[in-house]
């Protein structure tokens, strides 16, 4: 398990008062774990429980689900993202690249390659909201953030993949 920690990033971000982030869950990045398999992203996600899958893009405005957590796989072509808010970190993802965004982590595309295509999926096929940073979503979403439980297994690496030991002992 070291070996494989040692390939991930860990990010933290706080609540900037529009995009809450989430409290205590870092962002995890997986840095080409599947830079040679990159057209099975969806399938691998899914063998490993996380579903609701899909294949498309990231939206080019400030978003985050706050009732699931979100693994974004990168199949072909790059992107670079805002993550954590307007004053967030910028993160360039690649071909094989997957990210791990917490519940209520903010996200944003800001550019991509012509090819750039992403699978998104969600533990145990979670169906997911998105919300936008409305102050009327507040109240509600700090509960379902903190309400969303530690998934059952990594995206990556499955029932003994890092996510698990990282998450857990931040809960």
């Amino acid at each position: 398990m070291n070996e494989r920690k040692e390939n991930i990033e860990t990010l933290f971000f706080t609540d900037d008062g529009v995009i809450p982030n989430h409290p205590n869950l870092p962002v995890l990045l997986y840095k080409g774990v599947w830079a040679k398999e990159p057209s099975r992203a969806e399938s691998l996600l899914n063998r490993n429980g996380w579903g609701n899958s899909w294949l498309n893009g990231v939206f080019d405005y400030h978003h985050y689900h706050s009732n699931a957590h979100e693994a974004l796989a990168v199949v072909s072509g790059f992107v670079q993202l805002v993550l954590g808010g307007e004053k967030g970190q910028r993160v360039y993802l690649q071909t094989g690249d997957v990210v791990v965004l917490p519940a209520g982590t903010g996200h944003k595309r800001l550019e991509a390659s012509p090819d750039f295509r992403i699978a998104g999926a969600y533990p145990g096929g979670t169906d997911y909201n998105t919300r936008t940073g409305e102050p009327g979503e507040r109240p509600e979403v700090l509960r379902e953030i903190r309400d969303v439980p530690i998934p059952d297994a990594d995206p990556v690496y499955g029932n003994e993949g890092p996510l698990l030991e990282l998450w857990n002992k931040r809960k």
